[in-house]
C-alpha cells in the first residue's frame, strides 16, 4: 500500500495541474518520442518565449487533472510518451509552435490532441488551429485595413481640394 505522503504529493500535483488547466485558454498534448535533447531545449525556449507552459507529466496524473477540469475526453490520448503544453493568454501559440515543430521533425514528434476554449480537439483540429493567424498577424491585418481606409479618405479629400482649387482659379479668368 502506498504511503500517505506519496498519495498526498500526487494529489497536490493533480490539483496544481487542474488549476493550471482551468486558467488556460488552450492546451496541446504531444508525443515527444524521438526528440533530441538539443531539439527539446530549443522547443522549450520557443514555447517559454510565447508564454506557453510545457512539461512532461505522468499520464495518470495528467488524466486525473484533465478529468477534474472537464476535459475527460483527452484521457484516451494520454498513452505512451506524452507532454502537455498550456497557454493562458494566446489560444493559438501552443498549437502553432508545436505543429511547426511536428512538421519539421518528420514523424518523430507528433500532436495527439488538445483543447481550446473548453472544446476538445483531435490532432486534425489542433492542426487547423495552428493554421489560423496569430495575434500579431491579426493586429497587422487590422492596421493595414485601417491604414488603407485612411489613405483612401486622404486621397479623396485631396482630390476634392484640388478640384475646388481649379474651380476657384478658373472663375476669375
Amino acid at each position: 500500500m502506498a504511503n500517505k505522503n506519496i498519495i498526498q504529493a500526487k494529489q497536490d500535483q493533480v490539483d496544481a495541474l487542474k488549476a493550471r488547466i482551468e486558467k488556460s485558454v488552450a492546451g496541446v498534448l504531444v508525443d515527444y518520442r524521438g526528440i533530441t535533447v538539443a531539439d527539446d531545449t530549443k522547443l522549450r525556449k520557443e514555447l517559454r518565449e510565447a508564454g506557453v507552459h510545457y512539461a512532461v507529466i505522468k499520464n495518470n496524473i495528467m488524466r486525473r487533472a484533465a478529468e477534474a477540469s472537464g476535459f475527460g475526453g483527452l484521457a484516451e490520448s494520454m498513452t505512451g510518451t506524452t507532454a502537455f503544453a498550456l497557454s493562458e493568454e494566446d489560444p493559438i501559440a501552443a498549437a502553432k509552435i508545436l505543429q511547426k515543430f511536428a512538421d519539421d521533425s518528420k514523424g518523430t514528434f507528433s500532436i495527439k490532441a488538445g483543447f481550446m476554449e473548453k472544446e476538445i480537439l483531435d490532432a486534425a483540429g489542433v492542426e487547423r488551429v495552428a493554421k489560423l493567424p496569430g495575434k500579431t498577424e491579426l493586429l497587422t491585418m487590422l492596421c493595414m485595413a485601417l491604414n488603407g481606409n485612411i489613405r483612401g479618405l486622404a486621397v479623396a479629400l485631396n482630390a476634392v481640394a484640388e478640384k475646388s482649387a481649379e474651380g476657384a482659379v478658373a472663375d476669375p479668368a
